[in-house]
This record gives structure tokens, sequence and C-alpha cells, in this order.
């Protein structure tokens, strides 16, 4: 924390924090105010302040942890009674807070709408881990991330991992990001689901009730960006069949049929092929300029007529290209080009993803119930969309990030990390400070 802060400064920062995040949340917590005890609607505020203050990789969302910073000391067990108390009423739903984020996400489109820009709509799938937990409603297999990365093969070490793959306990995760072609995104919906129990169901039956909630509220106001995940003539067929607008990246040995008439691996089909043109892309990951190139041809699906175009993207040797089918009409360069940094844009949701896992514990919850569980999660997302909703405010989070998360190390002025040293900033500022809506904290 920089030292020349001033204790006016501070409480004039952390009051200004406070109401923002309340203005932010006023719509939902006005609607709890007619479902449930207003000290429940009380403590609903009270959790999400409590989730940005307290860090922590494996316990960040820990009832015995917020509860003592909700309190303190020898009244700790009572603030977990009362997160316990709220999570586990039966006066309200997870759908509240599900309605909410849709309602943000409309808000962005029409935002989008009135700049006159695309609207991107970006999905990503994950899963929460919970390798150590077995009696958890809920819980089915999912592939370890985890053990994929700690399997990587490391120069000089011996016993080399093999190739399968590790299952583990855990639900699957569906998260969708609204956000414009530059500037902020916003959480428009996630929902985890499981293939086992009473609330088992299917991947693509829980894809496609997102999807035709997506279709009855924006229609083709907006473009949908998928990964791999999604690649196949099924999905493809079904956003075809519901006329989508999308973006979708293609394995690369999946086949489709070329504008010869015939059938190919996709990357057979634009083998050989120039491209039409290159530029130098700055890859913001790595932090370096990529000579790319990119190629459009018009294709079809096996088993339907229908006409997509395939963009692909050549970033060059040792990258891999992008195989990228999508039904906007692709005839010049410039079009080409549009495909291509929209899908770039997908990059949000992976960072999104990272985020809430590990800076806002996602897979740290220890709750038995399903729905309790659900609501927990929900309510620690609006703590990551609160964060998103003060990123547009440049001048008052430079303010907060250079007085409370200063950084004087070279590669730490560098690297772009907002969201990061954003939640570092508020959490110091509210440890030093403590916001004037928490409970008076007693110690011992």
């Amino acid at each position: 924390m920089n030292k020349g802060t001033s204790k006016a400064e501070k409480k004039q920062d952390s009051l200004e924090l406070e109401d923002k995040c309340w203005k932010f949340l006023q719509p939902l917590l006005e609607e709890l105010q007619g479902l449930m005890d207003r000290r429940l609607v009380k403590t609903f505020l009270d959790l999400v302040l409590v989730i940005l203050i307290h860090r922590d990789r494996n316990t960040g969302l820990l009832l015995s942890e917020l509860g003592d910073h909700l309190l303190g000391g020898e009244r700790g067990p009572a603030g977990v009674k009362r997160i316990a108390s709220l999570i586990h009423s039966e006066k309200w739903e997870s759908s509240l807070i599900l309605k909410y984020l849709w309602k943000r996400g409309e808000e962005k489109v029409k935002e989008l709408e009135r700049q006159r820009t695309e609207a991107y709509v970006i999905w990503d799938e994950s899963v929460l881990e919970k390798s150590e937990s077995l009696k958890a409603e809920g819980l089915c297999a999912v592939r370890s991330t985890k053990a994929a990365r700690l399997k990587r093969i490391k120069p000089g070490y011996f016993n080399p991992p093999t190739d399968r793959p590790i299952f583990v306990p855990g639900i699957n995760w569906l998260q969708v990001l609204v956000t414009g072609i530059k500037g902020t995104p916003v959480l428009a919906h996630l929902c985890w689901w499981t293939t086992r129990g009473e609330k088992a169901s299917k991947k693509r039956e829980e894809e496609g009730k997102i999807l035709k909630k997506v279709l009855k509220m924006w229609g083709r106001k907006v473009i949908h960006v998928w990964d791999r995940g999604f690649a196949g003539s099924p999905w493809t067929k079904l956003a075809l069949d519901h006329q989508l607008r999308f973006i979708l990246r293609w394995n690369k040995n999946y086949h489709l049929i070329g504008p010869d008439g015939r059938k190919h691996e996709v990357w057979r089909i634009s083998r050989g092929k120039r491209s039409w043109e290159y530029r130098m892309i700055w890859d913001a990951r790595r932090r370096c300029y990529r000579k790319t190139g990119i190629l459009a041809l018009p294709i079809h699906l096996p088993d339907d007529d229908r006409q997509l175009f395939l963009v692909v993207s050549r970033p060059g040797y040792g990258r891999k290209p992008w195989y990228l089918i999508t039904t906007e009409p692709v005839h010049t360069a410039e079009q080409a080009w549009q495909i291509i940094f929209a899908y770039a844009r997908r990059w949000q949701i992976e960072m999104s993803l990272r985020f809430t896992k590990s800076e806002l514990a996602f897979e740290s919850p220890r709750l038995i119930k399903w729905e309790a569980r659900l609501k927990f999660l929900l309510i620690a997302s609006l703590a990551y969309a609160f964060l998103l909703d003060l990123l547009p405010n440049t001048d008052f989070i430079l303010t907060l990030i250079s007085r409370y998360c200063h950084r004087t190390g070279k590669w730490s002025r560098m690297i772009s990390a907002p969201l990061y040293r954003l939640r570092l900033a508020i959490s110091r500022l509210w440890l030093d400070l403590r916001p004037h809506s928490l409970p008076t904290l007693i110690s011992g």
C-alpha cells in the first residue's frame, strides 16, 4: 500500500467503492426484500463485500473463513450461521441471480446496438474439480485439467507421463459473456450441471436450453463465438436451423465439403492455397508481433447444403492455424480479418474462467446440498461481475491500483492484469478501513 495515502483519501475511496457496489446490486437487493427477511438481504450484500476482501485460492469460499471476516473473533461462528441461513433459505432461488445476469447481458447488447457495433456472445465450458469430495450432491466424473498440466513432460526429469486422461469428482460448468470487438465484457450467464443423480442431464441438453434462451432474447442481433468443443455437424446444424449468426472454430480433422464439391478434412481444403493478405498482428498472450496470413473459402457441411464460409488464419511458423467456419459473408480480406479479430475476443472468457477459479476460489466451497452450492457460487459470481463493471471507470480504478496495489518491478508494470490488481487493491483498502455496511469487527 502506498504510504503517502492519507486516512481521508482512504475513507473517500472506501465510501465511493461501497456506493458503486450498492448501486450495482440494488435491483437485485430490492427484489430480495420482497421475498425474505431484511437481515438476510443485509447478509447478502455483506457476503459479496467479504468475498471481495478475502483472497485465498484454497479457502476463499469456505464458510468458516468468510464468517470470520464477517464478524470476527469469538463471533466467527455466528457469521458462519448468518451465511448458512442465507444460502439454505427456501424463500429465494438461484434463478433470481441468473435472471439478473441475463438482464445485464441484455443491457450490454442494447448498448452495443446504440454504438452500432457488433455484439458477440462468447460461450465456453469448463469443470469444477472436487478431487477429494465424495458426499456432495451432483458430483460426476470430470476430466482433470490440473492433472493434465502436472503430467506435461519436463525436460531432464524421468518417467514421462502417459497420455491417458485422469478423471476426478466434480461438476460441469458452462459460461456466457457478452462483449463487443473492444471494451469490457459482461457476465451474462453461468451454470453448472451433472451427469449423475437426480439432477443428471446431458451436455447438449444444457447447451440447447441456453441456445433457446439466447435466441428468444437476441435472435440475429448477436454473433455467437464457439470454440472446438462445440465443433461438429449436430451443433452446427442446430444453429443453422435456428438461423443464428456464429463463428465456430473447426477441428482440423473434421470433414467439410470444399469449393470443388468433394469431402475433405478441413486442413486439406486450404492446403496449397495462397493467403489473401498478410498483417503484423500483436499476440497479447506472448507479447510479440506475428506475421499472419488469412484465406477464406465457401464450404458446407457433408450432410447439409446450406452455405458457410471457412476462414483460415495462418499465424506463422510453429503456430497452429485457426480454421473458423461462419455464417457471415466473407468475400474480401477485410471481412476475413473481422472474423479473425472477433474470434480472438474469445480469449476474454478463458481469462474469466481462470480468474474465477484462481482469484475467487470457485473450487473451494464445501457444501453438500446442490441448491445451496449453486446459490453460493452465483453470489461469488456477482463479485466477479462487479469487478468487470468497475473496469470502464478508468480514472477510479487507476487511483485504487496506484494507492493500494502499487508495483515497481518492470514486469509488474508492463503486464496487463487489471482485474487481479484491482481485486488486491480493494482487499487491501477494506482490510485497512472496514466498509461501513459491514458489522463492527470484534477481534480475539
